[in-house]
């Protein structure tokens, strides 16, 4: 599932691409009959919070997108690669194609540059490619919504939610959910307020999109090793600095996700361990995908755990675990 980072970035692409232009929106699957009350209209504004997107439209309707595990967005048309894919120096750390190594063509000059006539993907499992093609494409697949302008086209699939409110559903949906760095300017307390409610295990807690939003499985296990923190410990049994450290933590962590479009974990890195990390994510965490491996600070195998059905990561020896 995407964490916040992607959906930043994916609102990002609407902002640079879509933002003030006149829109038709259609369901090609047939399945999204709220089309209607957007087509023909204005993007207004775009913006993510957590792992939510919210596309605002000149009549006062929000478009609200949660990609859930299997949703993705499909650009195309005359969009640039997004400014984190620039910043990587073109590496996005993503495979470029079936059968291809993690990392590869991606620094190509094919895929340098814009606008041009590309595509690319966003979601769970993102590739980009400078190939040409005709506009506006033929829908593939199932399509719940395409949004098409004058010359750029986003295709979506597959999300777990997928429609249209208004400006009270909205604030009902962002009062729900936790803290978000990015668009939260109080977003400590709030974050402090709510996880010190909870007696719930400090890795459960970072999941909650209630409690904090927009951290999942890769950020939760990698921002408790940073911490050298136990998964096992109640949330509300942590100091308020620990806490406060968390909420930085995580801040730092996000908004290096959006500038390089990695969920790079792993600091001071030489200039050829950063250029590995950028290439394949087995570089780039400290403990997240590492069962059975040594830990890379103490050498103490790193364990595989299971917490509410999602896999846990962590070193017994760093963390100081007891469950």
């Amino acid at each position: 599932m995407p964490e916040g980072h992607s959906v930043h970035r994916i609102a990002g692409q609407f902002a640079r691409h879509f933002v003030g232009k006149t829109c038709q929106v259609s369901s090609p699957q047939g399945r999204f009959g709220d089309a209607r009350l957007i087509d023909g209209h204005t993007i207004t504004r775009s913006y993510a919070v957590g792992k939510h997107l919210f596309l605002e439209f000149d009549t006062g309707d929000t478009l609200h997108v949660h990609l859930g595990i299997y949703g993705a967005w499909d650009f195309a048309g005359n969009v640039n690669l997004d400014d984190t894919a620039s910043s990587a120096g073109g590496r996005m750390g993503q495979t470029a194609g079936k059968g291809t190594v993690v990392g590869a063509h991606e620094d190509s000059l094919a895929s340098i540059g814009a606008p041009r006539r590309t595509r690319l993907r966003m979601g769970e499992s993102e590739t980009h490619g400078g190939y040409p093609v005709d506009f506006p494409p033929e829908p593939v697949g199932q399509v719940r919504v395409r949004i098409l302008t004058a010359d750029a086209v986003a295709d979506l699939r597959g999300p777990t939610v997928c429609d249209v409110v208004g400006p009270d559903r909205v604030a009902d949906i962002r009062n729900e959910l936790g803290p978000d760095p990015l668009v939260d300017r109080k977003g400590e307390q709030r974050f402090l307020d709510r996880i010190g409610r909870t007696g719930t295990p400090i890795g459960r807690a970072l999941m909650n999109q209630k409690i904090v939003a927009g951290i999942g499985n890769v950020y939760r296990a990698e921002m408790l090793f940073r911490a050298r923190l136990s998964p096992y410990l109640a949330a509300n049994s942590l100091p308020a600095e620990t806490l406060r450290a968390l909420w930085a933590d995580w801040a730092g962590l996000l908004a290096l996700g959006v500038k390089t479009g990695q969920m790079m974990t792993m600091d001071g890195l030489t200039a050829s361990q950063k250029r590995a990390a950028l290439a394949n994510r087995d570089d780039r965490h400290w403990v997240y995908r590492r069962a059975g491996q040594p830990c890379r600070v103490c050498g103490t195998t790193i364990v595989l755990d299971i917490m509410e059905a999602r896999k846990l990561y962590f070193c017994p020896t760093c963390q100081g675990v007891t469950a």
